[in-house]
């Protein structure tokens, strides 16, 4: 594989960052994420006004255009080879002479290989562990996951994919995608404390054409009267949710209005770029 830093596109195992990089010393780093389909970005502009609007946000100026950044994945795929990859962009607060101070950040944008998440979830369903936290700036993919890799080995004890984030009554999202529930024909997901997905919009707009859906603050207390639930990414597509800590959503298995949305979903893709 691999990557563009700060210029250069370098094999990823060449490349490297300084010790004081703020990234590493205070945590401060942002990055965004997403794939091809047939050799085409999936979502592009929407990915690149996020990760823009995002380093605005954290005050961290991004040295290339969007234009450049195009150029750059092109090469990227080229040197790689390979009929789809993934796509890593990585925005760290860069080398600073008293750990604290801002000077210049560095980029890097990484080409890797598409992930296995899960994809048996898709049709058989995943469990997700509830979490009481709501995450500083949500709008922002920082690169802060503490409390994913801290919980990872309960996580992996209680047979749970992810945390389900909750706070004050109110359900966020997921650790690494947002997160969606039926009552009947309607479809409903969180509108604060969230990432602004690029695949929840995409989704949100199929939904559209065949269920009543709200965008709106979703209570705890409404997981019991959910019959279906499902969560979004790049990776994930539709993923049905069959269990929420100890209680099962609707009858355990995967439900029809999510199965359908992720049929849709595939046909998408399936066709992105043609």
């Amino acid at each position: 594989m691999y990557c563009y830093l700060n210029g250069d596109i370098i094999p990823t195992e060449q490349g490297s960052l300084q010790l004081n990089d703020l990234s590493l010393l205070r945590g401060y780093g942002m990055f965004d994420y997403f794939r091809t389909y047939n050799g085409v970005p999936f979502e592009f502009d929407s990915y690149w006004q996020r990760f823009t609007k995002s380093a605005a946000m954290m005050r961290l100026p991004v040295a290339i255009s969007k234009t450049d950044a195009e150029a750059i994945l092109a090469e990227l795929y080229q040197r790689v080879q390979q009929p789809d990859i993934a796509y890593r962009f990585i925005l760290t607060g860069g080398y600073s002479p008293d750990s604290v101070s801002m000077i210049q950040p560095n980029l890097i944008i990484k080409a890797e290989n598409l992930p296995k998440d899960n994809p048996e979830g898709r049709t058989r369903g995943i469990k997700v562990m509830p979490f009481e936290f709501v995450r500083d700036m949500p709008e922002i993919k920082t690169t802060n996951y503490l409390h994913m890799i801290r919980l990872a080995h309960e996580m992996q004890a209680q047979g749970a994919a992810d945390l389900m984030y909750h706070k004050d009554g109110l359900v966020s999202e997921l650790t690494r995608s947002n997160f969606f529930i039926f009552k009947g024909n309607t479809l409903v997901t969180p509108n604060a404390n969230i990432l602004h997905g690029i695949t929840r919009r995409v989704v949100l707009e199929l939904a559209e054409e065949a269920f009543a859906v709200e965008i709106r603050p979703l209570h705890v207390q409404e997981l019991a009267e959910a019959t279906e639930a499902f969560t979004t990414s790049s990776t994930k597509w539709v993923m049905p949710i069959v269990q929420i800590g100890r209680q099962k959503i609707g009858d355990g298995k995967p439900g029809k209005n999510s199965l359908r949305l992720l049929e849709r979903f595939d046909e998408k893709v399936a066709g992105y770029g043609k």
